[in-house]
C-alpha cells in the first residue's frame, strides 16, 4: 500500500514573551482560564514554553502566536509563528 502522509493540524497558543536572553530562543508564558470544579469560579493557570526564533526578533513583552514542531533541542518543541503585537 502507498505510505500516504497525513495532514496533522498542530496546535497553536498566544502567549507573551517573558524572556529573550538566549540565541534564537524565547520563552513564551500562555495563560488559560479553567474553571474550578468545586466552586465553578474561573482560576488563572500559566504555562512557559521555550519557542525558537530563528532571527531573534521578539523581544520582553511581545505577544506572539506559537506552533507545536518537531523537537529543535531538548526543551524546545515550539516556534513563533507571528509576532502579533510589538512592545513600544
Amino acid at each position: 500500500m502507498d505510505a500516504v502522509k497525513k495532514r496533522v493540524n498542530k496546535r497553536q497558543v498566544v502567549g507573551t514573551v517573558v524572556s529573550d536572553k538566549m540565541d534564537k530562543t524565547v520563552i513564551v508564558q500562555v495563560e488559560r482560564m479553567i474553571k474550578y470544579p468545586l466552586y465553578h469560579k474561573y482560576i488563572k493557570r500559566r504555562s512557559r514554553f521555550s519557542s525558537h526564533d530563528e532571527g531573534n526578533t521578539c523581544q520582553i513583552g511581545d505577544r506572539v502566536l506559537i506552533t507545536e514542531s518537531r523537537p529543535i533541542s531538548r526543551t524546545k518543541k515550539w516556534r513563533v509563528s507571528k509576532i502579533l503585537k510589538k512592545v513600544v
